[in-house]
């Protein structure tokens, strides 16, 4: 039988053409309906069998799909919380009907109620699902054009060594220790809360993040200089395994009512736990520590996430830029008597200030002229 009631829901049984047994819930339980339903998908398996059409396939099977696929990202469950809110605009619909404008659509909703990034987080998750039916399943010819919102580019936001000290003096001494570390380490807030006693060597002064802890999946080296293993050293004998703690358990929590009163009182606003990262790399530009050193030190996958703190080291830049004018006075200094035509300054050598396109194709000719009149001539 081709419809079986189960409570008050149809279901569709019925065979392919290829012997593949279909058995799914029609979803009502209205029967004209769930027959409509029949007809349409067993027609569309004898089109798929017989004329070789590529099925179609609904927006849930690509979702699931793509989750399972990606069980191992460290973001798995915001992408799941992203998809069920996604679920309940295309629930049912086939990927050859999201369209580029019902995308843009379901942007909008969530962008008008929190902000860019959110919605663009939230379309590039629809983007990758989409760009996985089409080129890795095939289940698709092409993947809709989807346009992101724009965002506005954030300041880095970072203390100086006053207010760092400040801080630390108002904070509660666990959470004092973990801002001193994080802002000597650059560890982002999990890698410190969850570092263990089995990833530190204090005695090499080293410690080290592993691959599944990290943010870009690849293992962190930290050198800890002596303020790190200052504070790690306070440490020891707390716990038998985690490093962090709270009269006798593991700190889980930082953003606690003791930080937002301790920013209160030290006068600071606008700072997040995670600008103690941005607070370190800053430190570190402006000391002179070039930025692709900062890279790896601070485990960036891309160079354009370090670019952002360039414009706090001019020091080091004008050092760079006045190599450049020390070779042109350095030249202005030394200029030979053989540099000289025609008894003035070659202003290509000097430098001279004003010089108009007119001048130099004067000199130009006027060189030319003399190295033709002086060459050996062939006798005609």
């Amino acid at each position: 039988m081709s419809l079986t009631k189960r409570g008050s829901t149809w279901w569709i049984v019925f065979t392919t053409p290829g012997g593949e047994r279909v058995r799914c819930s029609a979803a009502t339980s209205d029967k004209t309906q769930a027959q409509e339903l029949h007809d349409e998908l067993k027609a569309e398996s004898w089109r798929v069998a017989k004329l070789g059409v590529k099925p179609r396939h609904t927006w849930e099977e690509a979702a699931y799909k793509w989750l399972m696929e990606t069980t191992h990202k460290a973001t798995h469950r915001q992408d799941v919380r992203q998809v069920a809110w996604i679920q309940k605009y295309f629930e049912g619909k086939y990927l050859d009907e999201l369209t580029r404008d019902m995308i843009a659509q379901v942007g909008e909703l969530k962008f008008r109620g929190t902000s860019p990034a959110t919605a663009n987080r939230l379309l590039a998750v629809i983007r990758t699902i989409m760009r996985r039916a089409a080129l890795d399943w095939e289940w698709i010819d092409k993947p809709p054009v989807i346009k992101q919102y724009r965002e506005p580019k954030r300041r880095v936001r970072y203390l100086t060594p006053i207010q760092a000290n400040i801080l630390i003096r108002e904070l509660p001494e666990h959470l004092a220790d973990m801002v001193r570390f994080s802002l000597v380490t650059g560890l982002r807030r999990a890698n410190v809360t969850k570092m263990e006693w089995s990833q530190v060597d204090i005695a090499r002064r080293v410690a080290w993040i592993h691959g599944d802890q990290a943010k870009a999946g690849k293992p962190i080296h930290v050198t800890l200089n002596a303020t790190a293993v200052e504070v790690l050293s306070k440490q020891v004998g707390k716990h038998p395994i985690r490093v962090f703690t709270y009269k006798g358990k593991p700190v889980t929590q930082v953003n606690t009512k003791a930080w937002y009163r301790a920013l209160e009182r030290a006068g600071i606003e606008n700072f997040r736990w995670h600008d103690l990262r941005h607070t370190w790399a800053s430190w570190l530009t402006q000391q002179g520590v070039p930025l692709n050193v900062i890279q790896e030190m601070g485990a960036w996958e891309s160079a354009e996430m370090v670019r952002r703190y360039a414009h706090l080291a001019p020091e080091q830049f004008a050092r760079h830029a006045q190599v450049l004018d020390n070779l042109l006075n350095d030249t202005n200094l030394t200029q030979p008597e053989e540099e000289k035509v025609f008894g003035q300054a070659n202003p290509l050598i000097c430098g001279a200030v004003e010089r108009s396109r007119t001048s130099d194709l004067l000199i130009t000719n006027q060189l030319l002229y003399q190295l033709s009149y002086n060459s050996p001539r062939k006798n005609g």
